[in-house]
């Protein structure tokens, strides 16, 4: 019998847990930064230096930490369920706990692309990506991040995927960012949809939704014993 497919949309909560700096969070990126200034086309327009910096420092970090008890409750669930995550965070965490099937849906920070032409992606060798690291067209290679203000090209991928679930899992994200909160609206009517995160949020546009209010590292456990005593 075929596997019961059950795809997971990840936000910054399960990798916070792991010490990685958030944007929204209290003491959070968007504290120490002005967004406009690090995450936007016209930052990179007006101060590479800056931007690459900023990455570079988020890419180190990246380098210090190691994925929780959250990535690592997601890999034991592929045991009995046909695991695709979904995620909203740059990093590598899922990849390195083991999940087989990650989707990012905003880039990866420890991958850079040209320029000019943005099908040209290469994973960086170190953290550190300078002035003067050309792509083979010879233009300067940038973050291979999604900025704001920039078109999210994996959502229809996403989108499509969302609608084959068996089962929805929201883990570790507030729905604010768009257009990856609007994933949801994807899912088949009647599908069994569990949203977990420690905060109280709107969640009364999502028919059905069970909260588990739990931050990610022991949420995903706790749905993980419901779904092998319940499905």
């Amino acid at each position: 019998m075929a596997k019961k497919r059950l795809v997971v949309l990840t936000g910054a909560g399960i990798s916070a847990e792991s010490g990685i700096s958030t944007f929204r969070d209290s003491g959070g990126l968007w504290e120490k930064y002005d967004i406009s200034e690090v995450a936007t086309p016209q930052a990179w327009e007006r101060n590479q230096a800056l931007v690459m910096e900023f990455y570079n420092q988020r890419r180190k970090q990246l380098y210090e930490v190691e994925p929780n008890a959250g990535h690592y409750a997601l890999v034991e669930l592929e045991k009995d369920y046909d695991v695709r995550i979904i995620t909203q965070n740059v990093d590598d965490l899922h990849e390195r706990a083991g999940s087989a099937h990650v989707m990012h849906l905003h880039g990866e920070l420890k991958k850079v692309r040209s320029s000019v032409d943005e099908d040209l992606v290469y994973t960086l060798d170190g953290w550190e990506l300078k002035a003067g690291d050309l792509c083979e067209k010879g233009s300067q290679l940038r973050p291979h991040i999604v900025w704001f203000g920039e078109p999210v090209p994996m959502i229809p991928a996403a989108a499509e995927l969302s609608g084959t679930a068996d089962i929805y899992v929201i883990a570790g994200t507030s729905l604010n960012v768009y257009p990856a909160a609007g994933l949801v609206d994807f899912v088949r009517p009647g599908t069994p949809i569990f949203l977990i995160d420690p905060n109280e949020l709107y969640v009364d546009h999502i028919p059905g939704v069970q909260v588990i209010r739990e931050k990610a590292s022991t949420g995903i456990r706790k749905l993980a014993e419901t779904l092998i005593d319940d499905y």
